[in-house]
């Protein structure tokens, strides 16, 4: 099958754009005037081996001390030397995935997130990758694996639920054998709505956080909470 060499026409809509910061999920999240770090991570979608849109996932290494096992879009920090959220972007991902950032086309910037653990305002930058090249672990310290998904797997309603963690309810996927919750679902779960694909799901099913998902600050909130 020969691969798309554009961009799908939900995901140009997206793009395209002016009103994403209306959206609930935006519009109750932004950052702070005293954010600590400025962030970015790239939403990157391309043809799967099939022709069929897939978005690259990551699955942090356990060892981390922040969000530890937790699935999440390539990218990081904005350095001093980097262009902008884009330029960072680019650059966590060829650190963490190998990606040739010469083969990403952006399409666009989100508005920023605020993720309250880190204290990060976080950027998706949105793109395209309309020839994928071999991706993979090329820190271990950072990243334990590296998921292309399918665009197809996240709007099966079968694989959707509400994650649970105490009094959180959040969007979730099980998809290549990742559990994605929080900020990476949420986002997801956001750009689907936003392109106009997003189908009906039953937010009724809920399924609490695996172990292999917690931070060691959920496991003492846990114990706290049983003891």
């Amino acid at each position: 099958m020969t691969a798309m060499t554009s961009a799908p026409a939900w995901l140009a809509r997206l793009a395209a754009r002016r009103d994403v910061g209306a959206h609930p999920w935006f519009a109750q999240h932004p950052p702070p005037a005293d954010r600590v770090r400025d962030s970015a991570v790239l939403v990157l979608f391309g043809p799967g081996p099939d022709g069929e849109p897939d978005v690259v996932l990551t699955e942090r290494a356990h060892t981390l001390r922040s969000h530890p096992g937790q699935v999440s879009f390539p990218g990081g920090g904005v350095d001093p030397g980097d262009d902008g959220v884009v330029g960072a972007a680019l650059r966590e991902a060829e650190e963490e995935v190998g990606l040739d950032p010469a083969g990403v086309e952006v399409l666009a910037t989100l508005p920023p997130l605020f993720l309250a653990p880190s204290r990060n305002a976080v950027t998706p930058v949105l793109g395209w990758w309309p020839r994928p090249v071999p991706v993979g672990v090329v820190d271990e310290a950072e990243v334990a694996r590296v998921v292309r998904v399918p665009v197809a797997d996240l709007l099966d309603p079968d694989r959707r639920f509400t994650a649970v963690f105490g009094p959180y309810r959040g969007p979730g996927f099980d998809v290549g054998g990742l559990f994605v919750w929080g900020f990476t679902a949420m986002l997801l779960d956001a750009v689907l709505e936003l392109g106009g694909i997003g189908a009906p799901w039953d937010d009724t099913r809920e399924r609490d956080l695996p172990d292999s998902v917690r931070s060691p600050w959920m496991r003492a909130v846990e114990q706290e909470e049983g003891a």
